[in-house]
């Protein structure tokens, strides 16, 4: 009996590795044909990086998924070996050991060092995140319930509200719930200081293929920053739930050349010029609270 159930268990150890195997190998190619700016149904892994951010943090979770695999294979291979090893039939009186110094002293500082290991590429991730490099442009993000506001300090100070275009409106190629009627435009290969902040509650400036998520939070002027490395159009929404409609805030950026931002940005003046509100009409001055005094009475109080 014990040697059947030892013959059991290593071939079901070795189905379950080659079932995992097969899966890690499916998980790759399906990860590497999603080649879109947006999600897709049934996509597995991340969206593909369109900016250095996304590509480290992409290199730092195959990192990880390495580790994690050496580790979920070390641990079925212990509780293998301790079952096939350690049965009723194999030993009939157990033993009483109770402690042995070198696999304590081993299960403490193996963990440390694999922590160490993960902390460090961590660390130094979370500091490139944070770090703003030298800007060539400032783009300032205003959160609302429940759109966006860009503006363009850099560029005339114009700026534009963001909102959804409805289903029944949208027009062919177009991503439900995910198109917005004036999307953020940027150029390519710039360095760009992102500036987020929020006029009601707390929202959740996010593009996934950007790997930038600031929170927009009232009175507070958060920072991030992004370098996209190809033109396309790229797809976000506010991830923190800001309230009924948060589910109908999406971000919609168009990266384009440098040459075609000034284009843009031309026309962008004009138009977005044109759609601003009138002045309305000035307010009249405040009476003064207390009457001036005449000249001569004036000078009788200055000779005094």
């Amino acid at each position: 009996m014990g040697r059947l159930t030892g013959t059991l268990l290593r071939r079901g150890a070795a189905q379950a590795t080659w079932l995992v195997a097969a899966m890690l190998i499916g998980m790759a190619a399906l990860s590497g044909t999603a080649s879109a700016e947006q999600p897709k149904p049934w996509e597995l892994g991340f969206q593909p990086a369109a900016t250095p951010i996304t590509q480290r943090i992409h290199a730092f979770h195959d990192e990880l998924l390495v580790i994690i695999f050496l580790i979920t294979i070390f641990v079925l291979g212990l509780l293998l070996y301790v079952i096939v090893r350690f049965n009723a039939k194999r030993n009939p009186v157990p033993s009483r050991t109770t402690h042995n110094t070198l696999i304590e002293v081993l299960w403490t500082v193996v963990p440390v060092l694999i922590l160490v290991t993960i902390a460090i590429p961590s660390f130094k991730l979370m500091y490139y995140m944070d770090r703003v490099p030298k800007e060539s442009m400032t783009i300032k993000v205003t959160g609302h319930q429940w759109y966006w506001t860009y503006a363009y300090p850099d560029n005339g100070g114009f700026g534009f509200d963001s909102n959804m275009v409805e289903a029944s409106s949208l027009k062919p190629g177009q991503p439900r719930i995910l198109t917005a009627d004036n999307p953020l435009v940027i150029p390519v290969d710039t360095n760009i200081r992102v500036q987020v902040t929020s006029t009601d509650v707390i929202h959740s400036f996010f593009i996934p293929s950007f790997g930038v998520q600031e929170y927009a939070i009232i009175g507070r002027l958060n920072e991030a920053w992004m370098r996209v490395l190809h033109p396309g159009t790229y797809y976000g929404e506010c991830n923190q739930i800001c309230g009924v409609n948060h589910s109908y805030m999406p971000i919609e950026v168009r990266a384009v050349s440098k040459a075609d931002f000034q284009k843009w940005v031309v026309d962008a003046k004009k138009k977005f010029a044109a759609d601003a509100p009138a002045p309305g009409p000035q307010p009249k001055p405040a009476p003064d609270a207390a009457p001036k005094l005449a000249d001569a009475d004036a000078t009788t109080v200055a000779g005094n």
